[in-house]
């Protein structure tokens, strides 16, 4: 046998041998998921490196607004950090809630964040999330002056005491923290693209199974396909995009008895959702 032919050999034998491994710890069980269980260091590091790397890479092009340091802005992140973030996180004499404890991988405090990261990667961890952790992506749940509320916020936080972020989180001084809907302003048009993605952060793929949405299969509410053929939603409502809209914001309106609950969407989250399953022919 020549030597290409070992090699080649040798190859397919350790890739039959891989893939033998991972089918007996996935389907035989052996991968223990319980969050008492942590990772091992070594896949710990490698997780970490790999998330710090992307964020960088794609924090680059964020332009930073000015006047971070404006008390205004600070007090309304203080209000945010308070709302959305202490839960999870804690803050300087506040311990994080019991889930937030015991979460894999935990959410450390946010104490020394402005001395790790950089204003702009703060903006895009808070806007994005990260994935395959409990960090949502509160770009649908907060404004983006919101956003650059909370970093502006964090830029303050490692020079406060306990003492001090008590009375920054003060509801006196830090008004609380308002979901988008709530704020004016002009609609822009509808994206099918950014509806998929709401569909995932407002948790519809929890009780639906969606095409082009990664899920379990879940069988609590109908599956979605073939929504642009439906000649009627949920039976009542003639299958319009404004309908749509008007079933996703406003269930119980339409309907007392839905099951259905009211999961905070956004006029123009609503509108982009819409699009979405519209294209679902």
């Amino acid at each position: 046998m020549g030597t290409a032919k070992i090699v080649l050999f040798t190859l397919l034998t350790l890739a039959v041998a891989v893939l033998a491994g991972a089918f007996a710890v996935v389907w035989g069980g052996l991968y223990d998921t319980a969050a008492t269980q942590q990772h091992f260091q070594p896949v710990y590091s490698m997780i970490e490196r790999a998330m710090r790397q992307s964020v960088r890479l794609r924090a680059r092009a964020v332009e930073v607004p000015p006047m971070l340091d404006a008390p205004q802005l600070i007090a309304r992140g203080a209000g945010c950090f308070r709302d959305r973030c202490v839960v999870c996180h804690g803050a300087p004499g506040v311990a994080q809630s019991p889930f937030g404890q015991s979460m894999q991988p935990l959410p450390g405090p946010l104490m020394d964040a402005a001395h790790r990261w950089k204003p702009r990667e703060l903006y895009w961890l808070t806007r994005n999330g990260i994935r395959m952790s409990g960090m949502p992506a509160w770009q649908f749940h907060l404004s983006d002056e919101d956003l650059w509320a909370v970093v502006a916020f964090l830029q303050k936080l490692p020079e406060l005491s306990p003492r001090e972020y008590a009375q920054s989180a003060d509801p006196a001084s830090a008004p609380a923290c308002k979901a988008p809907r709530s704020a004016g302003g002009p609609a822009r048009a509808a994206d099918a693209a950014r509806g998929r993605v709401a569909l995932t952060q407002y948790a519809c793929s929890a009780c639906h199974t969606i095409p082009g949405v990664a899920g379990s299969y879940p069988q609590v509410g109908p599956p979605l396909s073939g929504m642009a053929r439906r000649t009627f939603i949920a039976g009542r409502l003639p299958n319009t995009p404004d309908n749509l809209v008007r079933w996703i914001t406003r269930t119980h309106e339409v309907d007392p008895r839905s099951a259905m609950p009211d999961m905070g969407v956004s006029e123009q989250d609503a509108r982009d959702i819409a699009a979405y399953l519209a294209t679902l022919d």
